[in-house]
Formats: structure tokens, C-alpha cells, sequence
């Protein structure tokens, strides 16, 4: 045994750096699994039960919650798309679309700076080079709308 790692542990994740806090960390698991959800036409309920991983409550909370509240998120998305449809949008955009759009809706205990602020550094990290600035639009909006102010800028 590893010194420092309890059996119940494990070793250190390899894919994920060390130090991220837990939404992050939550947020992360949730995109993988809401992707999932979307390549493979299930439920994000159905991909947690197939995962058999420990997630944090917060990550299966976004993950019940986008899928709860998708078809009311997709409308809000929609209306604040310009020239573009939510179906066209790349999957990963799309999915981090609505997470956050699902905590700016549904989360107001997580402050608007932070919710788009992780979303902007997830897309620099799992999305093209163009998806930040659109995405961080895109959500600004639907922040004027749901919590009537304009997000800080992250």
C-alpha cells in the first residue's frame, strides 16, 4: 500500500489535478455523464446506474436536474440563440449549456459569477477554441433573464 492512501481511497485520479474544489469536480462528473446520457440516447439516471461510480450528491443533483428541466433549458437556450439551433450546437457545448443554464435556474445559492465562470474554464478545457466566448454569451443572457442582473464578467 501506498503511503498516504488509505485502502478505501485509492491512488490520486490521474485525469483530474489535484487541489480542484468539489463542484468542479461534481460539474466534471456530470458533464461525462450528461454526454453519455447523449451519445447513447439514455437517461442520465440510466448511465449512473451503469457507471457504478461514487459521485457526489451535487453532481447526481445536475445530472436529475438537466434531465428534469431539459425541455424548459432547451427553450430558454433556444430563445437566446441567434442564428443558430440548439441541435446543431456540438454535444459537449450543448451539454455545458445546460448545466449551468439548469444552476442559473434552479441553483440560486451558487453565485452567477461562479457558474459562469466554471463554465467558461470547462469549455476552454473540453470544448473549440470558439466555444468559451459563445457559451459564456449564450448563458449571459439566460443570467439577465432568470436572476435579472448581468453576470460579472469571469
Amino acid at each position: 500500500m501506498t503511503p498516504g492512501v488509505g485502502p478505501a481511497e485509492g491512488p490520486p485520479d490521474p485525469i483530474r489535478p489535484p487541489g480542484l474544489g468539489t463542484r468542479r469536480e461534481a460539474r466534471e462528473d456530470a458533464l461525462a455523464v450528461l454526454y453519455e446520457a447523449e451519445i447513447t440516447g439514455d437517461d442520465g439516471a440510466e448511465v449512473l446506474q451503469r457507471r457504478r461510480v461514487s459521485l457526489s450528491d451535487y453532481a447526481v443533483d445536475m445530472v436529475a436536474g438537466v434531465g428534469e428541466a431539459r425541455d424548459r433549458i432547451d427553450k430558454a437556450l433556444a430563445r437566446h440563440l441567434r442564428g443558430w439551433d440548439l441541435d446543431r450546437m456540438a454535444v459537449v457545448d450543448r451539454t455545458l449549456a445546460r448545466m449551468a443554464a439548469w444552476e442559473l435556474t434552479e441553483r440560486p445559492d451558487v453565485p452567477t459569477g461562479a457558474v459562469m465562470s466554471e463554465l467558461v474554464a470547462l469549455a476552454t478545457q473540453y470544448c473549440g477554441a470558439e466555444s468559451p466566448r459563445f457559451l459564456n454569451g449564450l448563458l449571459a443572457a439566460i443570467a439577465t433573464e432568470v436572476r435579472n442582473r448581468p453576470p460579472p464578467d469571469p
